[in-house]
């Protein structure tokens, strides 16, 4: 036998060997075969996956979100709104045929086609036969309405009613067994509470999209956002839930699935979400809807007066123990039925029908779910800490009458001790003034003349050519008058002005103004 050989019988003895003990290891550790692993993974099933206790309260309200989405977005609808005006009918507006055929045809005109606006919006059914609410502003000056379900069915949509005051309008499709979506209560609505807002942000692209917030305020003002319109009705629910335009007229929605709100506004810097979102509150549009409804428009019963938030110098005037409640600041006209009933300008309403009264939009919806010939008990404070209870017969809304003042200048005269209390020169109104203007005899006074920057009067934000009618309650039309009204007031005493305010156009209106006599 040659070396050669035995060297191979060696090597095929060592390998023999370490196969052997590779079995050998195998079988000590029970090493598993690969089709066993494959078994083992198969069997593992979500039941056998650890629990987290801390994490179940987060689960359910994930659930909980799903499954208002799930009831809900049915319910929402996709609305495009198109509004046509007239082709222009200028010669110089038509365009002619193209060089060279103008020369060909040059009497030839080129058809022209109506101009057309889109908008989109939001809405959803609150009735099974068709019924949708939705915003004023998405379907205003519209000349035609679409309507597109999330089932991708497309419906043409008729306008029952709108009312611009509150930005709430009410559509039709004809249409039955549709989905709907339950109207919940706005006023238990609670700050910090889960919402979610569903609708079509940014058109059709992102329909039906929800997002989750919460409640972040109530009443809140939105004078910053829209026009101002005298009887605009502002009491907004505030949401941090996202909310882009294409979002106005859908519903804003608690856990339990029902619309306490329709998604009206945002703000924002850029026009697009910025964590500020506003909702009508649902208890208000109901109100409105179902007057829409019966008869095609909203009969809105008034007080007939001019209001304002009451501020530190309005509380302690009358002695409230809170800054609370809303200032009467004059009558809307000769007819109105507050000043019937015997309040006051500058008096504070603090309760209607035993409701306690807070901010001016709280009372304007109070009042606004109120119908004209209602009886109601309004509760004011005057100054001492009188308090009244009046009964005023709510009348039906009027538009306001246009007054209208001249623009007088004069030199101001000097200013007396009682004037430099406020901070301010009076004098009377000139007669040229007066008989050239149409300005009412109870809006007649005192023509403010200068403000010293400085004082009280400058603080609350007074110009010159404002008319002081009242001190503390007292008519005033000539210096003595103003004098002797002001003989009582000492240093850090509040001074209650009722003004009559003109603009450059010549048109005014009438307030209550508070402040703290200088030295």
């Amino acid at each position: 036998m040659t070396t050669r050989t035995r060297d191979w019988i060696k090597l095929s003895g060592l390998v023999a060997l370490a196969l052997v003990l590779a079995l050998a290891f195998a079988g000590a550790v029970n090493l598993p075969r690969r089709s066993e692993a494959q078994q083992a993974l198969a069997n593992v099933a979500p039941a056998q996956l650890p629990s987290i206790p801390a994490a179940k309260p987060a689960v359910d309200l994930s659930e909980a979100f799903v499954a208002v989405a799930q009831a809900v977005r049915p319910a929402v609808v996709f609305i495009e709104a198109e509004q046509r005006s007239e082709a222009p009918s200028s010669p110089r507006a038509r365009p002619r045929l193209p060089p060279p055929f103008d020369q060909m045809f040059p009497d030839y005109d080129v058809p022209q086609q109506p101009r057309v606006r889109r908008g989109e919006g939001s809405g959803f059914i609150i009735s099974s036969d068709g019924y949708i609410l939705t915003n004023n502003h998405v379907v205003d000056e519209a000349d035609k309405l679409k309507v597109k379900l999330i089932d991708k069915r497309t419906f043409n949509a008729k306008v029952v009613g709108r009312d611009p005051d509150t930005d709430v309008a009410v559509i039709k499709i004809d249409a039955a067994g549709l989905p709907s979506v339950p109207l919940g209560n706005s006023d238990q609505t609670n700050i910090g509470e889960w919402v979610l807002a569903v609708g079509n942000p940014l058109g059709e692209e992102f329909a039906f999209t929800v997002t989750a917030g919460i409640v972040s305020a109530k009443g809140r003002p939105l004078a910053g956002l829209q026009a101002d319109r005298q009887y605009r009705i502002q009491d907004f629910i505030q949401t941090d839930a996202a909310i882009n335009p294409g979002n106005s007229g859908g519903p804003l929605v608690n856990l339990r699935g029902q619309v306490i709100g329709i998604n009206s506004a945002i703000a924002s810097p850029t026009g697009l979400y910025n964590g500020y979102g506003f909702a009508i509150p649902i208890n208000l549009a109901r109100t409105v809807s179902e007057q829409l409804i019966a008869t095609g428009k909203v009969t809105r019963a008034v007080l007939g007066v001019a209001i304002r938030d009451a501020d530190p110098d309005d509380a302690a005037y009358v002695g409230l123990d809170a800054i609370r409640g809303v200032v009467v600041q004059d009558y809307s006209n000769a007819d109105s039925p507050a000043k019937k009933a015997g309040i006051q300008p500058g008096d504070v309403i603090v309760a209607l029908d035993g409701q306690p009264v807070e901010y001016v939009a709280q009372l304007q919806q109070i009042v606004g779910f109120k119908r004209p010939g209602d009886n109601v008990q309004v509760t004011v404070v005057r100054k001492g800490g009188e308090r009244r209870t009046y009964s005023v017969t709510l009348a039906a809304r009027e538009e306001a009458q246009e007054q209208v003042a001249s623009n007088t200048s004069r030199e101001p005269r000097r200013g007396s001790a009682s004037e430099s209390k406020l901070g301010l020169t009076v004098e009377p109104m000139p007669s040229e003034a007066v008989r050239d203007t149409r300005i009412g005899e109870e809006h007649r006074g005192l023509l403010v003349t200068a403000v010293d920057p400085d004082g009280p009067a400058a603080e609350k934000g007074l110009l010159p050519r404002v008319i002081i009618t009242h001190v503390n309650g007292q008519r005033v039309r000539t210096v003595d008058e103003f004098e002797k009204a002001m003989e009582p007031v000492k240093q850090g005493d509040v001074v209650s002005l009722q003004i009559f305010l003109l603009s450059q156009s010549g048109q005014g209106a009438s307030t209550v103004v508070r402040l703290r006599a200088g030295g």
